[in-house]
């Protein structure tokens, strides 16, 4: 019984183990400017409502092209909404993806025209739309293949002058994670820009997923092209099956090799010539599958492959290569395109003519590096205590794409690190209020701060003094308010300090004081109550704020009771006076009662005298 089971329970862990492994990949598509979640027919396609962005209006669409999803919305992004907006899409799974932007045109009453922007992925510039794209189905969008390692990504198109960027919808589809392995130079630090996807011979412009393609390859759109011109060639078509077509890691659709171009006896060679961007690198995918009947052996169709006049492959025989008829065959090299023209020819050497059925360009791109995560977050903590207008276009990476870096931030590349660092912020007489915020000590590199002329309240921060390589502070003309801090003496790279026209009170730091001997410049002029330095008042003789307001109230309060001591004395005087004159009128009575009394004691003492001579005088007659 055992061994009856044991292979089925195989079978199924190894059908369980499949599913896991095929599991549908990440798929996130946005309409942008919809209020709602949308599904568009025939696939029943699901479009979210719109969210991520930062900035922009939605509108109405108008679809410049036939293959544009069905979508009635977009976001646009007026100049009044900042130089550059961006999507910023979280919580993305690590791995491969193809990002599509594709484009729109806003509906309004007056005649429109195509704007034409730049669009960069992750700081990486990718593309910029040129005129007349309208007209051409594969133009509509932009597409790169790229890796996404911190589970985000950002999309931000940039404003040149011609018209506002306006988005109809973006996709991000996750790819296998070794699609379009070129070589050693492929990895998470390129990205490949879609330039050109054509499907060769019969056949309709379609989408992979209408070629019943595997989800794994991405959903590509194949531009159909029935002649590369001149009848230099004539489309051939087949109804059988061709093998090895959907493989890992491209899963190509097989439809795509059921339909060829083959050159024709007038015309041996088969020659597709195209306009690209100079001095860039290309890496070039052509497939192949023979399908011609008149073919039925290795050795019967060979031919040379020819890009730009330099031999790319020689010899090829579709079916020593593949191994078989009807079986697909994938050739890729990179070449570097020096002038503006990328021509790539198919000579017959032996046996029958030459035969093609997709071609596949991408521009190898390499992807910038980034600005010092620690500067950006201070830079963002800055744009909110500053509550910076959106017309600064502060989103996405305040230094790449090199072509659109933030207003008034001077970036500069730590070749040490690889990443950029903010070296000078330049915000002078914009308007702006609000505060500094302590985070701004996270600008470690800057050298350059100026804020002067605008409207900025608050303390000045003492994290400023932690910014050791800053040679300019220009804070003029502000309504900063407080002490200096001491910890700005600590700026010993100081050449010039502008805190003139504040609000600044209390003695300048002593450190500040003995750089004036370094021939560093300081203006501490038009403040509230600063002294310490030479050209401010001294200290010891001159008072604050909170020192005159101290002695306003010492007088006050010395004044009110002088006051009282005053009336009390008044009162008390008032007093003695009333008696005095309650004694005057009292006075001739009291001076006969007194004169009376006297006379009386008087005439005792008289009377007293004489008495006591008498007796004593007596015997002394009476003795004679």
């Amino acid at each position: 019984m055992l061994r009856f089971l044991l292979p089925w329970a195989l079978i199924l862990c190894s059908a369980f183990t499949s599913c896991l492994a095929r599991r549908a990949p990440y798929a996130m598509r946005i309409s942008c400017g919809a209020r709602q979640n949308v599904q568009t027919r025939p696939t029943s396609t699901l479009w979210y409502k719109d969210f991520g962005y930062t900035g922009g209006i939605p509108g109405n669409a108008s679809h410049p092209n036939y293959i544009s999803p069905p979508l009635k919305t977009l976001r646009y992004f007026p100049l009044s909404e900042g130089p550059s907006n961006c999507y910023n899409i979280h919580r993305v799974p690590k791995g491969h993806y193809s990002v599509r932007i594709f484009f729109g045109i806003v509906v309004s009453s007056r005649a429109t025209s195509e704007p034409l922007f730049d669009i960069s992925i992750g700081g990486t510039q990718i593309y910029s739309l040129k005129s007349g794209w309208t007209n051409q189905d594969d133009q509509v969008f932009a597409e790169a293949l790229l890796f996404l390692m911190d589970g985000t990504v950002s999309i931000c198109f940039h404003s040149t002058g011609h018209g506002d960027p306006a988005i109809l919808s973006i996709e991000i589809l996750q790819i296998d994670d070794k699609a379009y392995y070129f070589g050693p130079q492929w990895g998470q630090e390129i990205i490949l820009r879609t330039v050109k996807r054509l499907s060769c011979g019969f056949g309709q412009s379609k989408f992979g997923i209408d070629y019943g393609g595997d989800p794994w390859g991405g959903d590509r759109f194949w531009d159909h092209v029935k002649s590369f011109g001149q009848d230099s060639d004539r489309p051939r078509s087949v109804e059988d099956r061709v093998k090895q077509a959907s493989l890992p890691p491209n899963f190509y659709p097989e439809t795509l090799y059921r339909s060829a171009l083959v050159s024709t006896d007038s015309q041996p060679e088969l020659t597709y010539k195209m306009d690209v961007d100079p001095s860039r690198n290309y890496s070039i995918w052509l497939h192949f599958a023979e399908i011609d009947n008149s073919v039925t052996r290795a050795g019967q169709r060979v031919f040379d492959i020819v890009i730009n006049g330099d031999n790319a492959f020689e010899d090829i025989d579709i079916i020593e290569l593949s191994g078989n008829r009807f079986t697909a065959l994938v050739l890729n090299t990179t070449f570097t395109v020096n002038g503006r023209t990328l021509t790539i020819t198919l000579k017959p050497k032996q046996g029958s003519l030459a035969i093609i059925s997709a071609i596949e360009i991408f521009e190898i791109i390499t992807v910038e590096s980034k600005t010092l995560s620690e500067e950006v977050r201070a830079l963002q903590s800055l744009k909110k205590a500053l509550a910076l207008p959106p017309r600064f276009g502060w989103n996405g990476d305040p230094c790449v794409p090199q072509q659109h870096p933030w207003t008034g931030v001077d970036c500069q590349l730590d070749r040490k690190s690889g990443t950029w660092v903010i070296d000078g912020l330049g915000l002078d007489s914009q308007g702006l209020k609000g505060f500094l915020p302590n985070d701004i000590s996270g600008l470690h590199n800057l050298q350059t701060l100026n804020l002067s002329g605008n409207s900025i309240r608050g303390a000045i921060p003492s994290s400023l003094g932690a910014i050791g390589k800053l040679q300019v502070l220009d804070l003029s003309y502000n309504f900063f308010n407080g002490s200096i801090p001491e910890s700005l003496g600590q700026l010993t790279s100081l050449k010039r300090l502008n805190l003139n026209g504040n609000l600044l009170s209390g003695r300048v730091p002593a450190s500040l004081g003995g750089r004036l001997l370094h021939r560093a410049s300081f203006n501490f002029t038009d403040n509230a109550d600063l002294c310490g330095i030479p050209g401010l008042p001294t200290c010891g003789s001159h008072l604050s704020v909170g020192g005159i307001i101290g002695i306003g109230l010492g007088a006050s309060l010395a004044f009110l009771i002088l006051v009282t001591c005053s009336v009390c004395w008044w009162k008390r005087r008032q007093n003695i006076l009333r008696a005095q004159q309650l004694a005057a009128r009292a006075a001739p009575y009291a001076k006969a009662r007194t004169q009376s009394s006297r006379d009386i004691q008087m005439n005792r003492h008289t009377s007293y005298g004489n008495g006591r001579n008498a007796v004593e005088t007596g015997p002394i007659l009476l003795s004679s």
